[in-house]
């Protein structure tokens, strides 16, 4: 399988920290929102750009876990929820209005053949994965396949002139999917993993996880593009496609919630370097967010008990990386300001 090549940021932060420190501010009085500054800093190798131009990709597929019960939702809902963005009426429409960012949805595996629309990419591999209880959800040729789409997808839209990618999905039964990337790329108790999702009760998260361990229970694959194959959704893989795509043309990419955390896991899982270029945005009401964030050692910005996923989450975190971006170049260093040179 050939990846895009990815370059490991520049780790000296040395002189960026000293920058920052020298802002007409006490020193680390903002937080944060410094290491941001200097994460976005690292990725653009200098004072980085402002971010105006933002794009969320909204990558949509079906599962074919969900014959198993694994969502009290339908697959039917996936191409409704389709039509919600391209109509302008989802939860990811008015947050990226909000945030000055323009939405277009991936059809990486909808179980439906969608008629064209001007902000609909059709990247479809195929009408949703196989049932991965019971057979590998992929084959390795479709999981190589939407890699190498997801990539181009990212990298077309830096070439078109967009500073930064925010990534959200669509699919019923895509966090049955992620628990389950999760507990083999991490190695965390599958039981650990299984959340509500879409909003299981009690028997509904019984009959998840009793499902899950059945699909856990047909194959030992750890190696990252077979778990993949095994467990993995379309809209999932194509986005680590796009993560790696992203981190290969040095911008960074925001990563949503427990189900781009699972993308953005295997991205990483498969090129290492590709986690400079991430910036985890929230941490999830889903129960296994916050572990998979522990293992990746990373620090989201945000908690608001988010748990739609659509890139929601993402898109809130977008003003304050424009803020971090302009604490480099906008602010004024004490030395000026203490001498008069505004």
């Amino acid at each position: 399988m050939s990846l895009p090549a990815v370059n490991p940021v520049d780790t000296t932060a040395a002189a960026l920290r000293a920058t920052i420190d020298g802002k007409a501010k006490p020193l680390g009085a903002l937080g944060r929102v410094e290491d941001l500054a200097v994460q976005l800093g690292l990725i653009a190798g200098g004072p980085p750009p402002a971010f105006d131009r933002a794009l969320l990709l909204v990558f949509a597929g079906d599962h074919g876990l969900t014959a198993e019960g694994v969502s009290p939702y339908p697959s039917s809902v996936t191409q409704a929820m389709v039509a919600t963005f391209l109509a302008g009426k989802a939860s990811a429409n008015a947050f990226a209005t909000a945030v000055g960012a323009e939405l277009r949805v991936v059809d990486a595996g909808v179980d439906a053949e969608l008629p064209p629309h001007p902000a609909l990419r059709d990247e479809k591999i195929r009408r949703g994965t196989r049932n991965a209880a019971v057979e590998p959800a992929l084959t390795a040729d479709e999981v190589a396949e939407a890699l190498s789409r997801g990539a181009r997808v990212a990298r077309e839209a830096v070439a078109e002139g967009f500073q930064v990618l925010a990534l959200g999905e669509m699919g019923i039964g895509n966090t049955a999917s992620a628990a389950l990337l999760m507990h083999r790329l991490t190695g965390a108790p599958l039981i650990d993993c299984v959340g509500r999702g879409a909003g299981h009760d009690d028997a509904g998260l019984a009959r998840k996880l009793a499902t899950l361990e059945r699909a856990a229970a047909r194959t030992d694959a750890i190696e990252p593009a077979e778990v993949l194959a095994q467990f993995g959704g379309l809209e999932i893989v194509m986005m680590a496609g796009a993560v790696l795509g992203a981190a290969s043309a040095r911008v960074p990419v925001l990563i949503d919630g427990f189900i781009v955390t699972a993308a953005a896991l295997a991205a990483i899982r498969l090129e290492p370097a590709v986690q400079d270029y991430c910036v985890f945005c929230h941490q999830s009401a889903e129960q296994g967010h916050r572990r998979m964030l522990e293992a990746l050692e990373a620090s989201p910005l945000l908690r608001l008990d988010l748990r739609l996923g659509e890139g929601t989450g993402a898109l809130l975190a977008l003003p304050m990386v424009r803020a971090a971006s302009r604490l480099l170049s906008d602010v004024a260093s004490l030395d000026d300001v203490l001498n008069g040179r505004l």
